[in-house]
């Protein structure tokens, strides 16, 4: 019987990280994206539900694929045991996307001077 494998995802997104769990994470067909399919959730047997996993859940209801910006992404762990998906705040906390240039014109000077 083949192992199973599940991915913990830690991304930011709008100020927030995102904790996802996947069955399968690639760099994609899309060039500076990183591909996350099949998102696991935990099934719920009880009556107790958690508001926050219940957030995320619905937020990625429907999603079949997600890619995610590259540098968006803090870390990929593979792990034995799927955990509770979550999306938490970050203030105060040692963590930071890396810098990406963004030119807001056309006429913007691209890295290395001029055309």
């Amino acid at each position: 019987m083949a192992a199973s494998h599940i991915f913990k995802v830690l991304f930011v997104n709008q100020g927030k990280v995102y904790e996802v769990y996947a069955r399968k994470v690639s760099h994609g067909n899309m060039f500076g994206f990183i591909e996350v399919e099949e998102l696991v959730f935990g099934e719920r047997s009880t009556v107790v539900v958690d508001p926050a996993e219940e957030r995320i859940k619905a937020e990625f209801a429907g999603v079949k694929r997600s890619y995610l910006p590259m540098h968006s992404v803090l870390r990929i762990d593979e792990v034995r045991k799927q955990g509770v998906s979550k999306i938490m705040t970050y203030e105060g906390a040692n963590i930071a996307q890396f810098p990406v240039p963004m030119y807001s014109t056309p006429q913007s000077e691209p890295p290395g001077g001029k055309k």
